[in-house]
């Protein structure tokens, strides 16, 4: 693959073209030449764009896909198609598919349905048998066949002697632990945020103490254990207060935020539309702040989208029977734009690489090209038609959004 791209504005802080608009050779795959003007003689394909701006490529530690098993949802190829699109060279996949990711052959059979793509796919091992919560699965076999963590997504690890032990044997081979930080016990049957618009609605609530009786537990463990351990998508002030102490202790753990529970708080719901419905529910706006306070002094490592498809069968059901989840891909630049500056927007949006085993795609000359292409500018309201995915549960529909993605050039292909 043998491109030029014109002009571009380099948004990469660990490159020496940080800030500055050069063009950009690519051949066969890699960076040859970073210039203010470069010729073109062999008449490569040209790449100019709208106030151009390139960055590493982007990383998003949660996304779902269904497949195998669930492919009504999302498949791996159009699930790929959809992260190109929003700008995404690399996702890791969470293991709630039929048959559960939970051995080194699912890995590998995940690994084999996106060879050749342009954005790489990146498994997460169940961390649990089935993840059914009772007995480890095979750790060590799926990080061998390329699994980057484990994690039962969206089902808290129930057993504290379980996490201990995963801890302990993962940290053998240098394995990520998640554990999502829910008390099911506190939780309850809550299907939202336990505070006054739950009582307004007369619907079940899910308290901040069932997150914060969690992160707690869990902590106390690591402080224990020793090992890796990262907390997917908290939700509450009380998170983010624990996880800021658990690194002053020099703690090795880190944590996500969806960014959705960054924007949307608890009286969304006062509708009762299920797009709302997402797990950790929508909060106050007080979590909310302390959400972005800890993104802002690095407690937050990094955002997700939790790109989670469902049909309308999940979702367009009463709200207490309604699936958990909502698509974020598509919405995720423009939505993170409306918070921060673009510089902060695109250090989120690779934050999380080194934590799930991947390496910085630094711009620069020699290196392999792994960037995405965008346009930082620019309002517009975020409709169906701009969903990729095949389901269309976005929580983000009808929001306004600023910026643009063109796509992506990685793995010696291009995805515009």
């Amino acid at each position: 693959m043998n491109v030029l791209i014109k002009s571009a504005t380099i948004i990469d802080a660990k490159s020496d073209f940080h800030n500055a608009t050069h063009d950009i050779l690519i051949e066969k795959g890699a960076i040859s030449k970073i210039a203010k003007s470069i010729k073109n003689p062999k008449n490569y394909k040209e790449i100019k764009l709208d106030n151009l701006h390139v960055s590493q490529g982007w990383f998003d530690s949660s996304v779902c896909f269904g497949e195998p098993g669930f492919e009504d949802r999302e498949t791996i190829i159009n699930g790929l198609k959809t992260a190109a699109k929003s700008g995404f060279t690399s996702v890791a996949l969470q293991a709630n598919t039929c048959p559960v990711i939970d051995c080194n052959s699912d890995v590998s059979f995940i690994k084999s349905k996106a060879q050749h793509h342009a954005v790489s796919l990146m498994p997460v091992g169940a961390l649990t048998k089935n993840s059914e919560g009772v007995a480890l699965a095979e750790l060590f076999d799926m990080q061998n066949a390329g699994a980057v963590a484990f994690s039962d997504y969206k089902r808290p690890i129930i057993n504290p002697n379980l996490l201990k032990i995963a801890l302990q044997y993962a940290s053998n081979f240098g394995g990520l632990v998640c554990s999502f930080p829910q008390e099911n016990k506190i939780a309850g049957n809550g299907v939202m945020n336990e505070h006054v618009t739950s009582t307004n609605l007369g619907l079940k609530g899910n308290p901040n103490l069932a997150e914060a009786l969690q992160v707690a537990r869990d902590l106390y463990i690591l402080e224990y254990t020793g090992g890796k351990l990262h907390i997917p998508t908290i939700s509450t002030v009380e998170a983010v207060d624990l996880i800021r102490a658990a690194k002053q202790k020099k703690l090795d753990i880190t944590c996500s935020v969806a960014i959705h529970n960054l924007f949307m708080d608890d009286t969304e719901l006062k509708e009762f539309d299920t797009r709302f419905k997402v797990l950790p529910p929508l909060r106050t706006q007080n979590d909310i702040e302390a959400l972005i306070e800890g993104v802002n002094d690095g407690t937050i490592d990094m955002v997700t989208s939790d790109h989670n498809p469902l049909t309308i069968e999940d979702k367009k059901i009463e709200f207490d029977y309604a699936t958990y989840g909502t698509i974020g891909l598509e919405s995720a630049f423009g939505a993170l734009q409306n918070l921060f500056t673009t510089k902060k927007t695109i250090k989120l949006l690779t934050n999380g690489k080194a934590r799930f085993s991947l390496e910085n795609s630094i711009i620069k000359e020699g290196a392999l090209a792994n960037m995405t292409l965008f346009n930082p500018d620019g309002k517009y309201t975020f409709t169906a038609d701009r969903i990729v995915s095949k389901s269309k549960n976005s929580i983000f529909l009808d929001r306004e959004l600023k910026g643009k993605v063109y796509g992506i050039i990685a793995n010696n292909k291009i995805e515009l």
